[in-house]
């Protein structure tokens, strides 16, 4: 999100040379810099013992290509409690042990995503109404089905190559 007014008093920001960080948004009513600001997210390849990834089809995201699990963060929830909630509601999956992989600036949508990777047991999905479909892929597979060098692309092949166990 880029400032153009005050978010407490409404007054057009002027840019203000502050510190090392260049000419930033400033209040001169409140005497307040203000940033520019992007949502943090997470995004988690879940993966079972047998070396799958779980990857879902969201419409609403992607008709072309599968996508990983992703989701905002909550006010007050830490990044790793926001993947274990998201993988549940998701997919109806307990995220038995997490991983933090990289995070991954994503400029287009604003926002800052932190990818994990979640290793689950295998069993069925119980998937949310925002799923459309979910299916286990091998990690051979799993690449081809993701978008070339999208976040989750970049995620997946990532914890393919680490293959924590």
């Amino acid at each position: 999100m880029h400032f153009t007014y005050c978010p407490h008093c409404g007054s057009r920001l002027v840019k203000k040379e502050i510190g090392d960080e260049g000419l930033i948004p400033f209040c001169e009513t409140c005497s307040v810099p203000l940033w520019d600001m992007f949502t943090t997210s997470i995004i988690a390849a879940v993966v079972d013992e047998q070396n799958e990834i779980a990857l879902l089809r969201q419409d609403y995201v992607s008709t072309a290509s599968h996508v990983c699990v992703a989701g905002i963060m909550k006010m007050g929830e830490s990044a790793e409690d926001a993947v274990v909630r998201e993988v549940k509601e998701e997919l109806g999956l307990d995220v038995e042990e997490l991983h933090f992989v990289k995070s991954y600036p994503f400029e287009k949508k604003e926002m800052l995503m932190l990818g994990y990777r979640a290793r689950v047991k295998k069993k069925d999905f119980t998937l949310s109404g925002e799923v459309d479909s979910a299916e286990w892929v091998p990690f051979e597979h799993a690449l081809e089905k993701l978008r070339e060098g999208s976040i989750a692309w970049q995620l997946v092949k990532s914890s393919i190559s680490s293959k924590i166990n």
